[in-house]
């Protein structure tokens, strides 16, 4: 059981990292990540938006699209999840902090349309359903493939951020400034990363 809990966080947060290894949520990944105390902000929605999207998506399939054989509906079903979450946090952090709202702007409403967050929700039900039924330990382990997902984006992101803060004092050419070097150090981050798929656990 233990070795299964840490298959999954080893494999989302490092292995099968959902930025640098699955290339999901490029979009709020290359644009928050230009300052690394945003970037955590960022990633710290993204851990909350998970986690509570990997809990209420496991409930919904378990109890309400597995029992009526609706199961096609999920995609659907997870997305308005996941809307609803992003709005909560949305709004908490625009009474909380509105500094930071207004420096993560429209990226902050476009975790709804983060292909990562849906993908943690999808995974979990094909990784831990088999024939609509639950595996022993599915809630945990959809819980902890949230956690970790969310987990590996702020590590990515956050990395990506403090390289690009260093840039900046940086003779960088200007055919390269902007866009062009981040997604080169997007990749290289990413090749790097790619070393961990030797990982036995």
């Amino acid at each position: 059981m233990l070795k299964q809990f840490l298959t999954v966080i080893f494999s989302a947060v490092l292995i099968h990292n959902f930025v640098l290894y699955r290339c999901l949520g490029i979009c709020p990944y290359a644009g928050v990540s230009q300052e690394s105390r945003n970037s955590l902000s960022m990633g710290i929605a993204v851990i909350f938006v998970m986690t509570l999207s990997s809990l209420i998506s496991w409930l919904i399939y378990r109890f309400l699209l597995a029992p009526f054989h609706i199961e096609y509906l999920r995609t659907v079903t997870f997305i308005l999840v996941i809307a609803t979450f992003v709005q909560i946090t949305e709004m908490v952090i625009h009474k909380t902090n509105r500094k930071l709202h207004q420096s993560l702007g429209i990226y902050l409403p476009l975790i709804t349309t983060n292909c990562a967050v849906l993908a943690v929700t999808v995974l979990n039900i094909d990784n831990f359903f088999i024939n609509a039924k639950p595996v022993p330990y599915s809630l945990v382990l959809s819980l902890t493939q949230g956690v970790s997902a969310g987990v590996g984006f702020t590590l990515a992101i956050f990395l990506l951020a403090t390289i690009r803060e260093r840039l900046e004092f940086a003779n960088v050419p200007n055919c390269l400034k902007g866009a062009p070097i981040t997604f080169i150090l997007a990749s290289l981050i990413s090749l790097s990363f790619l070393g961990f798929t030797g990982m036995k656990i």
